[in-house]
């Protein structure tokens, strides 16, 4: 069921928030405390990141080892800071190829994206709906063949079909086609998403059933102070808030966090 985080405030280096906190991405490669399904996450990894000083687009950095056997990690994560960071270790679907293509964080211009979730029986149920739905531009681009990189996909599509849309509206649209097309074909889809173009995080805690996986937030905590953080499980002890279900989170350049019902 894969698990995720998202930072974004006062610069940090990636060992900051990956390593050090006690029950750290890395910790919850191996020992995953609130997963609804699967025991590891040994799937792959990927972290992506903006350079604070300049509006390029993002760097990625990803593999198809366990987080906790990359040797490189440890020594690219004590060079690396940034005001924005999303992280994400992967515990594959059943049936998913472990590779490359498959690894998040997805990125598009300045966009990335993590997912957290499955659609069940995504092959045999709404693969050719979201595919149909899709604009030429992003039915192209898509390499590999998880639920989550379609997701994204039809997510960018209804940002270009409706371009005057905020991100949060764009989120909400996709999300509403997903629980249609899961209703019509009977099956399940979970979609706990964190979209983020380097200045503002968009979240979403999301399931057509309950319950929805588990997404924390925290803002401004002593051991991260001018931050806000969105995560799958809570890294430390702290006053972390459970997202609502069903629910989007925005937060701005100014750490000022709104949750909409979906």
């Amino acid at each position: 069921m894969c698990r995720l985080l998202a930072y974004l405030g006062k610069p940090v280096t990636l060992e900051d928030i990956l390593y050090k906190p006690e029950h750290s991405l890395i910790v919850q490669s191996y020992q995953p405390r609130e997963m609804t399904a699967g025991v590891v996450n040994a799937d792959g990894f990927g972290i992506g990141w903006y350079h604070r000083q300049k509006d390029t687009p993002p760097f990625t950095y990803r593999n198809t080892l366990p987080i906790w056997n990359d040797l490189n990690l440890p020594h690219l994560s004590r060079y690396v800071e940034s005001q924005c960071i999303l992280a994400y270790i992967r515990s594959a679907t059943p049936g998913q190829a472990l590779d490359f293509a498959n690894c998040q964080p997805f990125h598009h211009q300045q966009q990335l994206f993590i997912h957290n979730g499955y659609i069940e029986n995504f092959r045999q149920s709404v693969y050719r709906k979201i595919r149909n739905q899709l604009t030429p531009d992003f039915y192209d681009k898509i390499n590999g063949s998880t639920d989550s990189e379609h997701i994204f996909a039809l997510l960018l599509s209804q940002g270009q079909i409706n371009q005057q849309l905020p991100p949060e509206d764009a989120l909400h649209s996709t999300l509403v086609i997903l629980l249609e097309m899961a209703k019509i074909h009977q099956v399940t889809v979970s979609a706990n998403i964190v979209l983020s173009d380097g200045h503002r995080l968009i979240a979403s805690r999301f399931s057509s059933s309950t319950p929805a996986p588990s997404l924390y937030w925290l803002k401004d905590d002593l051991n991260f102070p001018q931050s806000v953080i969105i995560a799958s499980e809570p890294l430390f002890t702290g006053n972390w808030t459970t997202c609502p279900e069903n629910s989007i989170i925005s937060v701005g350049e100014d750490r000022d966090i709104q949750i909409k019902s979906i």
